[in-house]
């Protein structure tokens, strides 16, 4: 319970936060309302703010699904221990917490050259401890949903109940925090499901909201005053 009442007080101070920029005349966007062009509804968030999952850094207690080409004896899942680190037939413990899973390979195919002949390493976060994100608005269960592995904007939706009959599927908007700074993007469902738009990664401690007569009057506001083009804009 305490989890779910912090991330809604987040969300409802991202509402007023934006909600007192856009009466102060502060955002330079245009408003928009409508669907996106069809060359914008492919845009995904440009490399400058996008947070993508080849980025993530591995965590204590973060569940990794490790791979060796052609030595299977060294395959296997292994848990980040809450030092940080991980332990593996014959590189023994390897640091991982901060690394990406690319900075992790590396790592191990460095250590495993002693023994394997041109090492071929791949990584896969499978789980990823202790992240949650939260769904708002016009969804079947609006709440705190943990975040296992990776997952996207569509999935996110289907654990939450999915959008109700009243939801307005073109416009789904997701609050995330991009190198310290605060950053919003709207999406059109319809053109995801069609696809004719990429169904964006979402991330533990992201706020998605989803419009619809049932969702509160500020949160329509905000909504609205969001670009619908797939960027992950500052407010």
């Amino acid at each position: 319970m305490i989890g779910v009442f912090g991330n809604r007080t987040v969300a409802l101070c991202l509402v007023s936060s934006v909600l007192a920029c856009t009466a102060m005349g502060c955002s330079s966007r245009p408003a928009s309302s409508g669907p996106a062009s069809p060359n914008l509804a492919l845009s995904i968030p440009d490399s400058t703010s996008l947070v993508r999952s080849n980025d993530l850094r591995i965590a204590p207690l973060d569940v990794l699904e490790v791979r060796v080409f052609g030595v299977e004896q060294l395959n296997g899942t292994y848990q980040v221990d809450p030092g940080g680190e991980i332990k593996l037939p014959l590189v023994g413990v390897a640091k991982a917490e901060g690394l990406t899973i690319f900075d992790l390979a590396a790592s191990l195919e460095t250590r495993l050259a002693a023994y394997v002949r041109e090492p071929q390493v791949s990584i896969r976060i499978s789980e990823v401890y202790g992240q949650e994100l939260t769904v708002e608005g016009a969804v079947g269960k609006p709440g705190v949903y943990p975040v296992r592995g990776s997952m996207t904007l569509l999935q996110a939706l289907a654990v939450s109940g999915g959008p109700t009959e009243v939801a307005d599927k073109k416009r789904v908007l997701v609050f995330r925090t991009i190198e310290g700074q605060k950053r919003a993007a709207a999406f059109d469902l319809e053109s995801i499901r069609k696809g004719q738009a990429s169904d964006p990664p979402v991330y533990g401690n992201d706020i998605i909201i989803v419009d619809g007569s049932e969702t509160k009057a500020s949160y329509r506001e905000l909504l609205r005053a969001i670009p619908l083009i797939g960027l992950f804009v500052m407010y």
